[in-house]
């Protein structure tokens, strides 16, 4: 069995802004999501630039259906928090609750790469200062990142697979990827997918800060500048995305809005180190032939790459790398952007939050520039989109994620045309 998935609903939750109108408003204003931080004092990591969610109010969402009451919030920790409130955006946007689906056939599939990371300290904390018997004792069921997935289920009555993907920064696209291979191959008729991420505390920049992948940059317009020759490290960042998956004959009966096709899926392993990604890009380039190859396309076909392009030295580089040999001589031609210019790296959260901006492109036919692009760098020379925004008809795309480990993912999405 092989059918067909489209993508009916999105949410998200974003350093520029939370939902999805708000958040691509700003893509297409190549706002600055990243901001400086307040929430601690940076004297002690010297990471003075994250990106931060500013506009979140859990208070907006006590009692509505599908999140959470003031005493359920309690409960749960920021990040699966995020997670509801992005599934519900998504549901509503496409504008059904699958009643007339089984709920053993719809899933929810939503990762997450570090989950609860900021109540992990709180609680650490009271541990060493009162003992344990003053824990939580909804410490554990708050932090274990699976809770995500699992409390949108309970939101939904969605009883399909349901589980927690986490591949550190591949985490989203992993998600998505075996979301629309589950109804694909006929297991599932709906799925939620996608990644959240919460990592607003001292203790998770200092851990980044001292293996050297952050910048240190005080400057917020060349802080996060991915492929350019004077990058630093990257920003990091906190949201959620949340999209629904939905078999395509499903969809079309009920007249669904369709944004996109998710067309193929490619995930593989470099095998080579902890954090750096493999030289040459060998392994990544294989991920991305996969997609194109499940999608039924060429790489000449690939109209849009939304790049992993986090900013690093070695990760940017590489990928570059990657591309090249994906996609021939192609890729000097395909326009390629890194979302993270402007939210920054929302690790778990970033394949999904950037599968909504290839949803969006597609839409629109727009693509968007990497924002801070200054200093070409000869060994990152594609068209990276420097000088600003491209209004052009996007037929297909991929969006890469690359995360430590070694794992790569990709997916293609195509605009749907029957």
């Amino acid at each position: 069995m092989s059918r067909r998935v489209v993508i009916t609903g999105m949410g998200a939750i974003t350093p520029l802004g939370t939902g999805v109108e708000k958040f691509w408003k700003g893509i297409k204003e190549n706002k600055l999501g990243i901001s400086f931080i307040d929430m601690f004092d940076t004297s002690r990591t010297g990471v003075k630039i994250a990106g931060i969610v500013r506009d979140f109010n859990e208070e907006d969402y006590y009692g509505v259906e599908g999140c959470f009451d003031k005493k359920e919030a309690r409960h749960m920790d920021k990040f699966t928090k995020y997670a509801v409130v992005a599934a519900h955006e998504a549901l509503t946007d496409a504008g059904t609750n699958f009643g007339d689906i089984d709920p053993y056939r719809v899933g929810v599939l939503v990762g997450s790469g570090i989950g609860g990371i900021d109540l992990t300290l709180s609680e650490y904390t009271k541990y060493l200062e009162k003992g344990p018997g003053r824990m939580s004792a909804f410490y554990i069921p708050m932090m274990i990142s699976n809770m995500a997935a699992g409390t949108i289920s309970m939101k939904t009555g969605f009883r399909g697979a349901n589980f927690d993907i986490t591949t550190a920064c591949a985490t989203g696209t992993h998600s998505i990827g075996e979301a629309f291979r589950k109804i694909k191959d006929g297991y599932l008729d709906a799925c939620l997918a996608g990644g959240t991420e919460s990592t607003g505390v001292e203790f998770t920049f200092g851990g980044f800060s001292n293996m050297k992948a952050l910048t240190k940059s005080d400057d917020l317009t060349r802080a996060s500048i991915p492929f350019d020759k004077e990058r630093s490290g990257f920003v990091l960042g906190e949201g959620s995305a949340v999209l629904v998956l939905e078999e395509y004959e499903h969809a079309k009966a009920r007249g669904a809005k369709i944004y996109a096709e998710v067309a193929g899926y490619g995930a593989t392993c470099d095998g080579y180190h902890m954090t750096s990604p493999m030289p040459g890009g060998d392994a990544a380039a294989k991920g991305m032939e996969l997609a194109i190859e499940e999608a039924g396309l060429k790489p000449e076909d690939i109209d849009y790459i939304n790049a992993h392009g986090t900013s690093t030295g070695l990760n940017d580089k590489y990928e570059t790398a990657a591309i090249k040999k994906a996609l021939g001589d192609h890729a000097k031609t395909v326009k390629i952007s890194s979302t993270k210019s402007m939210t920054g790296h929302l690790l778990g959260a970033a394949g999904a939050v950037e599968a909504v901006v290839c949803a969006k492109s597609i839409q629109e036919g727009f693509i968007h520039a990497t924002v801070g692009y200054k200093v070409p760098d000869e060994e990152c020379d594609l068209d990276y989109c420097g000088s600003g925004n491209i209004e052009q008809e996007v037929n297909a795309a991929l969006s890469n994620s690359l995360g430590f480990g070694g794992h790569n993912a990709t997916l293609c999405f195509k605009r749907v045309k029957d």
